[in-house]
């Protein structure tokens, strides 16, 4: 992997002024350009927060019918910052069972990993300082490989979470910590997977490099795949509906985020939306063509469009439209059940991923160093993943042998019912064992369907109190 920068900034780095491997040209910039830039950023990402709060809010007050936030300022547009001051002023309660110290460091290390990402981001091209002639990018930097750099910031994000949970001393809390690890290991597998395939495509891991890479073609368009896994990634990243099960309201109180109050809550929550913004410009950067302008536009007056403080513009659009699938998905869909969301990423996203890596790779492989017909490769490939996909799909299921036979509930090798209350209290079942039917189906169940000399049906108790008391109730 550390070979793979060299060979892109050898390739490239003639080319381009200013630091070898990259697009954008930061030799005018001093310490204050850059003291600058970093409070920008700091400003934008605190006030579009406060914005997203406001926009989510009022987006699913319209899915449900209803206006949303609409009193405290012109279109409730105050309400954030109202619900800010309240977090602030709230009473600050410190667990005396906590880990003090882990207890304190973990949201600052969550909200500091999050600011950390929109050092590499480029909202749009050079620029002019009104009022002077100084021109600098519209980013605050970028070196070779500035993707890697934002994975790593997005690694390190999570320790926030897993301290905050183990330190706080109690027991949901740290349910919550450890969902959340391995919801972490999961989607970012899938999400480095489907980065790979621009990285194949650009030919640089430099943000301001793929961005120049697409302006005849957005990535997202010849790497629909990758780019569909990518979204679905983010949002497993984010920690948000269907995948927020490191905070599931009725399985664990508030997750990783339950022993804590006042500021110290308002830094884990802060953290959550500034993560969205990134995972949003990650995708506008890399799969949507950054800063440029839409086609039409773009192809106005040789690119006007595309100069000057107008990218900033598409730029802020486009990330936005991400900020709006954000909120969409959240008044769609139900929450996942954890096996379920970690089938998703394991067993789907990342084989997904892993298969499309593969074919990208030959199909640039072929076309830079073979003398293969392009449109046949890609004819080929597609067959392929039609005969793939129909395997997969078509595929038999393994399904337990029915009552009568060898393996069957009523077969020579029955095995044992699976009694939830044998213990005292109710337990889930392992992997193998299944519930007996409720009571309340017995009476679908017709007496024909009953082996001969069964009072109840195929794998139920006779009687189960749990049973009597739902039938109660």
């Amino acid at each position: 992997m550390s070979t793979v920068p060299v060979l892109v900034a050898a390739q490239i780095g003639a080319e381009t002024p200013g630091v070898p491997g990259i697009a954008a040209n930061f030799s005018q910039d001093n310490g204050w350009t850059y003291l600058v830039k970093a409070v920008l950023i700091i400003v934008f990402l605190l006030t579009s927060v406060l914005l997203a709060i406001w926009f989510e809010r009022k987006v699913v007050g319209r899915m449900q019918v209803r206006p949303g936030p609409n009193w405290h300022g012109p279109f409730g547009l105050l309400q954030s910052l109202a619900d800010a001051m309240k977090l602030l002023l709230k009473e600050d309660i410190t667990v005396k069972a906590a880990d003090k110290f882990v207890y304190l460091l973990a949201p600052m290390i969550s909200v500091f990993c999050s600011l950390l990402v929109f050092a590499v981001i480029p909202f749009g091209p050079e620029v002019r300082i009104p009022w002077t002639d100084y021109v600098t990018p519209a980013q605050l930097t970028d070196f070779p490989v500035a993707v890697l750099y934002i994975l790593a910031c997005a690694s390190l994000g999570v320790y926030g979470i897993v301290l905050g949970g183990w330190s706080s001393g109690s027991t949901y809390p740290l349910l919550g910590s450890v969902r959340s690890t391995a919801q972490v290991i999961s989607y970012e597998l899938a999400m480095g997977l489907s980065l790979v395939s621009v990285f194949i495509m650009a030919g640089s891991m430099s943000t301001s490099e793929i961005v120049d890479s697409q302006t005849a073609l957005w990535w997202f368009l010849p790497l629909l795949p990758a780019f569909i896994i990518y979204v679905i990634s983010m949002i497993g990243e984010t920690n948000r509906l269907p995948f927020d099960l490191p905070e599931a309201e009725g399985e664990l109180v508030s997750g990783y985020m339950t022993e804590y109050s006042s500021m110290k809550f308002a830094w884990f929550f802060l953290a959550e939306y500034i993560n969205m913004l990134n995972v949003s410009a990650i995708a506008t950067t890399l799969f949507m063509g950054g800063w440029r302008a839409p086609w039409p536009l773009s192809a106005i007056n040789d690119g006007m469009f595309n100069e000057g403080w107008w990218p900033i513009l598409w730029f802020l659009a486009k990330m936005w439209a991400f900020m709006f699938v954000f909120v969409w998905v959240r008044g769609t869909l139900l929450r996942m059940r954890y096996d379920q969301f970690m089938h998703l990423g394991w067993k789907i996203l990342i084989p997904a991923a892993l298969g499309w890596v593969v074919v990208l790779s030959v199909v640039q492989g072929v076309r830079q160093f073979g003398e293969v017909d392009t449109r046949t490769v890609l004819i080929a490939g597609a067959v392929a993943a039609v005969v793939v996909l129909a395997v997969v799909w078509f595929w038999p299921e393994k399904r337990p042998d029915p009552p009568g036979r060898p393996g069957g509930t009523a077969g020579p090798a029955a095995k044992e019912p699976f009694d939830a209350f044998a213990g005292g209290f109710p337990v889930p079942p392992l992997p193998g064992q299944s519930l007996p039917p409720s009571s309340r189906r017995r009476a679908l169940v017709p007496d024909d369907a009953r082996p001969p000399g069964a009072s109840t049906p195929p794998g139920e108790h006779p009687e189960n109190p749990h049973d009597k008391e739902v039938d109660r109730a």
